[in-house]
């Protein structure tokens, strides 16, 4: 009996890992790749060896961002101790750009109904060859550029390419997504063995993946039923994603140059001068996180100091013609070698400058109107005014003008007491002044 009973206690000791429950954890990312969203992922890669996780799943949503971040995460995702399955979701999402390369990268691609993949043609908006060249410069230029955007394309198809004959998808079309910019649903996807299944859920994908033989690893991968925990955003890292986008970016920097204008207009408001400084320091860690032109960055400033000349100098609008074409010229040259998802749109370009050139205009109006204004404080304050006649000028005597009493000396006819003047100079202390004919 006492034998049964240790045998029977040895097994069910042994057999408790066999029904230990396995462990995913999830990270859910929708944005556009910059080096917030890397810094996010390679987090989740370290939290999910740290905590012993069976699984690292990412569940992806992006219009594409900058190749340096894309292969951080890639290089993430190939040292990882971890399986990494990277699941586009949810129905509607997309894996764009730098996308593509993610997932194929994972050791578990999977995608929901109704989601795409593709698009992965490098994007360098506003290069230099967007500028036009001197006609004697012009087609050596456009050579140069076309040599120099066939080395980003090779470069880019190459590295996805050879991702696809790490993992054993797709070679072919891996590379016609980025030299030709295809894109294909879900279904298409699976067809064509861009990625390796098609789930409907989260629970779906367990189903689907568990048992299945990873390349790297010795144990098979063991997630149905597994107890999901999750990896989300830190409050700074949501902070810097938010000002991180292009568009936000913008609109920081044109509220910061708004602000910046109101306050050398009217010194000592104080508050949108520091209002102005902060959001144009904002802006300015946004460009730099996107890796943003100086170039750029540096005509969008030229311009808007174009604006703030248009209040200090007459020019009839030629500064503020000049601020606008440095501003767009500005924008054009801002984001280069990305993987599409990064740009100002159009919508907010127009509603910027717009926006900058009302409070310009604004101003200007403003100071206009203060400089046609009637002096009406000091000697020059006095003359036109109207007063009357305390005792009879012949020609000297005293007058109340302003509420106040003058010494006057009447120019023309005596004036009788209580009789109306008119201030015509004003000679230290004493007013010429004389009658005010009815």
């Amino acid at each position: 009996m006492k034998r049964f009973a240790a045998a029977l206690i040895l097994t069910a000791f042994l057999s408790v890992p066999l029904f230990a429950a396995s462990r995913v954890l999830v990270a859910p990312y929708s944005g556009i790749i910059t080096p917030v969203a890397s810094e996010f992922m390679r987090g989740a890669m370290a939290r999910a060896e740290e905590g012993g996780y069976d699984a690292l799943v990412i569940e992806l949503d992006t219009p594409g961002g900058l190749m340096e971040s894309m292969r951080d995460i890639i290089k993430g995702i190939f040292a990882s101790k971890v399986p990494v399955i990277v699941y586009v979701s949810p129905e509607g999402g997309r894996a764009a750009s730098a996308g593509v390369f993610i997932t194929m990268a994972a050791h578990v691609a999977a995608m929901a109904p109704g989601t795409n993949i593709g698009a992965a043609h490098p994007v360098s908006i506003g290069s230099p060859g967007g500028l036009k060249p001197p006609m004697g410069e012009k087609k050596e230029k456009a050579g140069q550029d076309t040599i120099m955007e066939e080395k980003v394309v090779n470069d880019a198809a190459a590295y996805l390419k050879s991702i696809a004959q790490k993992r054993g998808r797709n070679e072919e079309w891996a590379y016609a997504a980025v030299t030709r910019s295809t894109s294909i649903p879900a279904g298409e996807a699976l067809t064509l063995g861009v990625v390796d299944l098609i789930a409907a859920d989260r629970t779906a994908l367990f189903a689907a993946i568990d048992g299945r033989k990873i390349a790297g690893f010795t144990s098979l991968l063991r997630v149905k039923g597994a107890s999901v925990d999750f990896y989300e955003m830190t409050r700074r890292q949501r902070w810097l994603a938010t000002i991180s986008d292009p568009n936000v970016a913008m609109i920081l920097m044109s509220l910061g140059a708004g602000g910046l204008f109101i306050e050398l207009y009217n010194p000592g408001l104080i508050l949108p001068g520091v209002v102005g400084a902060v959001c144009l320091l904002l802006a300015f860690y946004a460009f730099q996180t996107l890796s943003a032109s100086y170039a750029g960055v540096l005509l969008i400033a030229v311009g808007m100091i174009f604006f703030l000349l248009e209040i200090k100098v007459t020019s009839y609008g030629m500064l503020a013609l000049g601020g606008i074409a440095a501003m767009l010229l500005g924008v054009l040259m801002l984001f280069q070698q990305s993987l599409g998802g990064l740009g100002v749109s159009w919508s907010v370009i127009v509603s910027t400058i717009g926006g900058l050139l009302v409070v310009t205009f604004g101003v200007s109006a403003l100071v206009m109107r203060a400089y046609g204004r009637r002096v009406v404080t000091g000697e020059e304050g006095l003359l036109g005014q109207t007063g009357e006649a305390l005792e009879r000028l012949d020609p000297d005597g005293t007058v109340r003008v302003a509420g106040e009493l003058w010494k006057a000396r009447c120019v023309g006819d005596p004036v009788d007491a209580g009789t109306p003047v008119v201030v015509v100079s004003v000679d230290a202390m004493t007013l010429t002044v004389r009658g005010r004919r009815p």
